[in-house]
């Protein structure tokens, strides 16, 4: 049995749910109700209301993947210097709730967060001043950040691990102290990882819709929400998938960076 057949469920599946779609949006993002040619669709991001969803959209993944790396970062080399008996559990719990749905990780937060949450209703308990923090972009940087930090830890921590330990030991002999040898070694070593993980974190904050709505109570419209608002709301799928493609040439600058950092594939999550 040719052994190239075992891919054929593989290519119809990615044909099928991968291209197919693909195609549908551009073919409805650059034409209209009658079927013309148009690039209004596209264009239509620069209306006011538009262009305001894109750049909150921009600004609030930019905050929660600057905040997810600096989370992240420290976590991975602690992960990184933990013996192997110890590190495979910690990872293992560290990635567990990725194993719930995304949905409910995301209502749970607007449980804790909403006026009369499980926080609130704590600090009332304790006599202290309740948080308002719910339907703000705080509270949307906080679920993108939860949701996504296991995004830029994996990467991160995947590349560190690889690091030659001779080489750090290397530069210690030499006589570069601590933040030398991180900033000389280290961190140079790891950037295939920084940039998978920013591409990782980055691209589904931008896309998102599911957060804001939820934890911004629709008073804080995204792109994502914009987009996915006219295809379920208002039925234009035209104006919708144009509104896609400009994201779409968001996330291949993503892509192109990423290769170009990370060439042999470091900052994997495997």
């Amino acid at each position: 049995m040719n052994k190239k057949l075992l891919s054929l469920p593989y290519l119809f599946w990615c044909a099928a749910f991968i291209i197919i779609p693909l195609c549908m949006v551009v073919y409805y993002g650059v034409t209209d109700k009658t079927g013309a040619f148009t690039f209004q669709n596209i264009s239509a991001i620069a209306t006011a209301e538009h262009s305001k969803a894109l750049w909150i959209s921009i600004l609030l993944s930019l905050a929660s993947t600057l905040i997810c790396l600096l989370l992240a970062y420290p976590l991975a080399m602690i992960l990184s210097n933990l013996h192997v008996n110890q590190h495979s559990f910690i990872v293992l719990i560290f990635i567990l709730p990725m194993w719930m749905n995304f949905l409910l990780r995301t209502m749970a937060w607007q449980t804790l967060l909403e006026k009369s949450g499980v926080i609130n209703t704590f600090l009332e308990f304790l006599h202290l001043p309740t948080l308002n923090i719910i339907n703000t972009p705080a509270a949307i940087i906080l679920g993108m950040v939860y949701n996504f930090l296991p995004f830029m830890v994996l990467p991160i921590y995947n590349v560190l691990t690889k690091i030659d330990k001779n080489v750090i030991n290397a530069a210690r002999d030499l006589g570069a102290d601590s933040v030398q040898t991180f900033i000389r070694i280290t961190l140079p070593l790891s950037l295939p990882g920084v940039i998978s993980g920013i591409t990782m974190v980055f691209v589904p904050a931008l896309t998102t819709f599911v957060i804001s709505t939820l934890l911004g109570g629709s008073k804080i419209l995204l792109i994502g929400n914009v987009i996915e608002q006219e295809f379920t709301q208002t039925g234009n799928w035209h104006l919708g998938s144009g509104l896609s493609i400009v994201l779409m040439l968001f996330i291949l600058v993503n892509m192109v960076l990423s290769a170009i950092f990370d060439k042999d594939g470091e900052g994997s999550m495997l």
